[in-house]
């Protein structure tokens, strides 16, 4: 795939994403209705404001891993670079949690990991840019202060 390609399908795929997946998604997820997606709430880089997205997340004990289809050209993925920690609503509660990007980790292998075939499938299909996010889960704290 060339970078034009590249540039064009991440930009069809965001459209879609914001306008059409994502709203309807932020609800159930924040409802706690969708088992293996997290809502994911980061501070922008430049404004500060809250920006929240949902991510497929795999939990392991207290760590968590989302790959990133889009790697660094996925703003939530240049937010965590900027301010890493972060919030996350899993089960419909809020928990607090530092992320950490792994660049060298193999995003294919850990989405294979997770174990949700179609997820990886979709991931895998849509990305551009296949990145691990690493996030270090705080301790059980439904009322975690907001990042920043």
């Amino acid at each position: 795939m060339s970078d034009d390609d590249g540039v064009r399908k991440r930009q069809r795929v965001r459209r879609v994403q914001r306008y059409v997946l994502n709203p309807p998604m932020h609800v159930l997820v924040r409802a706690g209705l969708v088992p293996g997606l997290v809502l994911l709430e980061t501070r922008g880089r430049r404004t500060g404001r809250r920006r929240r997205t949902v991510v497929g997340m795999h939990v392991e004990g207290e760590t968590g891993w989302v790959v990133a289809e889009q790697g660094r050209h996925a703003g939530y993925v240049r937010n965590i670079e900027a301010r890493p920690d972060v919030r996350l609503c899993r089960r419909g509660r809020w928990h607090g949690a530092r992320a950490h990007l792994e660049p060298d980790d193999d995003a294919a292998a850990r989405l294979a990991a997770f174990g949700r075939r179609s997820h990886a499938a979709s991931v895998q299909r849509f990305g551009t840019d296949l990145m691990s996010v690493r996030f270090d889960l705080a301790p059980d704290d439904a009322g975690a202060a907001p990042p920043g």
